[in-house]
């Protein structure tokens, strides 16, 4: 089995609503996320999936959340709130979504969000 993790970052605000504490105040992250890939099928030049379609197109999908107010950013302008366990599994359907991850050997298994050095989520697959 090959595992293999890319890694990419957006700046975002929001604030957890309802939260009983400083996080229901708008607040920031300097956003880290890895995405992590496992397989045991190579393809014909021996890659699981090339690092450089891995990150474009993980950077891709964290574009749409850049420098946003995630509050005001669909799915989370519709009720859901936008922890990082939240943001976590949409960012993996996103990803995992995409033409160029679906087409590829590999198989995302995992993503995880840091929101910051010490505090991190993880959402896998199944």
């Amino acid at each position: 089995m090959y595992t293999l993790r890319v890694e990419g970052a957006f700046e975002a605000a929001h604030r957890v609503v309802n939260y009983p504490g400083k996080c229901d105040r708008l607040h920031g992250h300097n956003w880290v996320v890895e995405a992590t890939f496992q397989g045991t099928q190579l393809d014909e030049l021996g890659m699981l999936i090339d690092f450089k379609i891995a990150k474009k197109t993980l950077a891709e999908v964290l574009d749409d959340f850049d420098h946003y107010y995630l509050n005001e950013f669909p799915p989370f302008n519709e009720g859901v709130n936008p922890t990082a366990e939240n943001l976590a599994r949409i960012i993996f359907e996103r990803l995992a979504a995409r033409e160029e991850i679906a087409a590829s050997p590999a198989d995302l298994t995992a993503l995880t969000v840091w929101e910051s050095p010490k505090s991190s989520v993880t959402y896998t697959k199944g």
